[in-house]
């Protein structure tokens, strides 16, 4: 009731000041873990005005509904409808929200005016402008959605578990999905996106120029789904819809690829060599491919970097263009329910530049979303190894090995690391060799071996976070090229079965390796309860038990489907027992569920 009576007289103090000539609109469902947005009238300005309304003004929303307090970066939005419009130019700023809680909530605002004021932590920097001061209510009701759309699930956030959890659902989350295309964003339908530069290495575009189009998508578009500007962006929602469509939930992306990275065709800025400016119309139009994600329940895995470009701002140090660029992009984007900012792929950067990064994202950042960052593939113990019990950073991105054959142990290694350092983090497997490596199409490889096997399973069993896929350089449908998901429609199958097996038998969170325990093959178990053991190699093996019975099943990584019944049935400990042997296919992998019975 206090609250209510407070917004009642804050309103009517906004209604009676002359500030409210710069008029407030509101949209969005205004419902829990739904964005809303806020957009203020103030001066007519143009992306490319003289006083630089992306860095000489500062728009912060502070929202606030008891102990919680979210201090959100806005953001220059031209005429607020620049998606559609595709305007250079307006008079609109916004703050997109996202709440965390049902019920009455407060804000005021900041905007203040002066030089590089939006890198300027000094909430008293510049001066006090226009709508400065404003302040308001506005009530939040339940969500309503349910199923895949995170919506329903809530923030997905870093944990200090070995896997990151949703805040409404309580689920713990397993990644899956595309490492590749890397340059996902450069689709031809967005605006101002275009190949800057001839590609160095045969086989990683077609022909000299080269942007995406995902016609093969076009068939997954859905009635009813986001475009813009009369009818754009059917392809590229289409090859989401589908990826959602064979359970994956996360996209690995490059959101900078200028200065010597590799595809030179994604940038959110107004010209490939302006760094101080944005895009407004290409930044809107990713957003509704985010958003659309969102409710399809994919993560976005922001890829801020790449090793070719990462000293390409500010000479790799945290200066003006970088930190303008975070703050565009949290701006922008870091209301996004299921988002993780990554530093850098193959990254290069010192750990002294990584740290002030990551710790820029944290004080920027008001959800505090994860922050990783992705190794060469032979660079673990250089990159990771000073980054250990650092609080602001939350895991690592691997790239493994020619053939990920050391998935698995460099998994264990960086959890129980980090555990020791003080700070778990989640560790994923997002690529495996060089840039050669990877996985083929499944016309090449239809059956995925390496990938499943090592990598895969390999990072599962060790208790890892998951993984995404990139599509080897050599491959005719490749990382940079690749325009149809529909290429590694085998290993979406195979990743699917994986995450399967771990949602539907075993409480994974509460589960760690235990390959000392198993003669063969590696093991993940909660001792005395539930174990899980996975034959590369197949074969049978040994498995150290508690006291107790336990039921012995198989299950198919390569087929997936039910459970199924092995030449033993159950086992009885303490001590060592054999498991048998699975019905058929005695000589490829296999997963054995092995749970107590009460």
């Amino acid at each position: 009731m206090k609250i209510k009576l407070f917004g009642i007289l804050i309103a009517v103090a906004i209604l009676c000041s002359p500030a409210f000539s710069f008029r407030i609109k509101t949209d969005g469902e205004m419902k829990r873990w739904h964005k809303m947005t806020v957009t203020f009238n103030g001066l007519d300005l143009d992306e490319s005005a003289e006083l630089n309304p992306f860095l000489d003004y500062r728009l912060n929303v502070t929202f606030i509904k008891g102990d919680k307090r979210y201090v959100v970066p806005g953001f220059y939005s031209a005429d607020g409808n620049a998606g559609q419009s595709g305007a250079t130019g307006g008079n609109k700023w916004q703050v997109h929200f996202t709440p965390d809680s049902a019920g009455w909530w407060g804000y005021t605002v900041s905007f203040r005016k002066g030089s590089d004021i939006a890198i300027s932590e000094d909430p008293d920097a510049g001066m006090a402008v226009g709508f400065d001061g404003l302040a308001n209510t506005f009530e939040i009701h339940e969500s309503d959605k349910s199923g895949r759309d995170f919506r329903g699930k809530g923030m997905l956030r870093y944990s200090g578990e070995r896997y990151l959890q949703f805040a409404e659902s309580g689920e713990y989350f397993i990644k899956a999905g595309a490492d590749s295309p890397e340059n996902f964003l450069a689709y031809f339908e967005f605006d101002g996106t275009y190949d800057t530069a001839k590609l160095d290495r045969k086989g990683e575009a077609v022909g000299d120029k080269f942007i995406h189009q995902y016609k093969p998508h076009a068939k997954d578009y859905r009635k009813g789904d986001p475009t813009w500007r009369k009818g754009k962006g059917k392809n590229i929602i289409g090859a989401l819809n589908y990826l959602a469509s064979q359970g994956m939930n996360s996209i690995y992306f490059l959101t900078y690829n200028l200065d010597g990275g590799d595809g030179q065709d994604v940038w959110p800025w107004t010209d490939p060599n302006e760094r101080f400016r944005f895009d407004c119309s290409k930044l809107d139009q990713w957003e509704i491919v985010f958003s659309h994600a969102e409710q399809l329940g994919i993560m976005l895995h922001v890829v801020t970097q790449e090793t070719e470009n990462d000293q390409g701002l500010d000479g790799g140090e945290l200066g003006r263009k970088r930190k303008l660029y975070y703050r565009e992009l949290i701006a922008r984007f870091g209301h996004h329910l299921g988002l993780v900012w990554n530093l850098g792929e193959e990254n290069s950067n010192t750990t002294e530049q990584l740290k002030a990064f990551t710790s820029y994202f944290k004080k920027t950042d008001p959800y505090k979303h994860p922050v990783v960052v992705h190794n060469g593939w032979d660079g673990h113990e250089k990159l990771y190894g000073p980054l250990v019990g650092y609080g602001d950073f939350d895991g690592a991105s691997l790239q493994m090995n020619k053939t990920g054959s050391k998935t698995h142990s460099e998994t264990l290694k960086w959890l129980e690391r980090s555990a020791k350092g003080g700070w778990q983090w989640f560790v994923c497997l997002d690529e495996f060799g060089g840039g050669g490596d990877g996985v083929y199409s499944d016309s090449v490889s239809p059956d995925h071996d390496i990938a499943r096997k090592n990598c895969l399973w390999g990072n599962l069993m060790a208790g890892g976070g998951g993984f995404e896929w990139y599509f080897s350089y050599k491959s005719p449908i490749n990382d940079l090229n690749c325009e149809d998901w529909r290429s590694r429609e085998k290993m979406w199958e195979q990743s699917l079965y994986a995450l399967d097996f771990f949602h539907k038998y075993l409480p994974f969170w509460q589960m760690k390796s235990a390959d000392s325990l198993v003669s063969n093959g590696w093991c993940f178990a909660k001792e005395g309860a539930i174990y899980a053991v996975y034959l590369p190699k197949g074969g049978s093996c040994e498995l150290q038990l508690t006291d107790g019975k336990f039921g012995v099943q198989w299950y198919n990584p390569r087929k997936g489907g039910n459970l199924a019944t092995g030449s033993v049935v159950q086992v009885t400990g303490p001590g060592k027992v054999l498991l048998g042997k699975p019905g058929k296919d005695k000589g490829k992998d296999w997963v054995i569920l092995v749970k107590k019975k009460k």
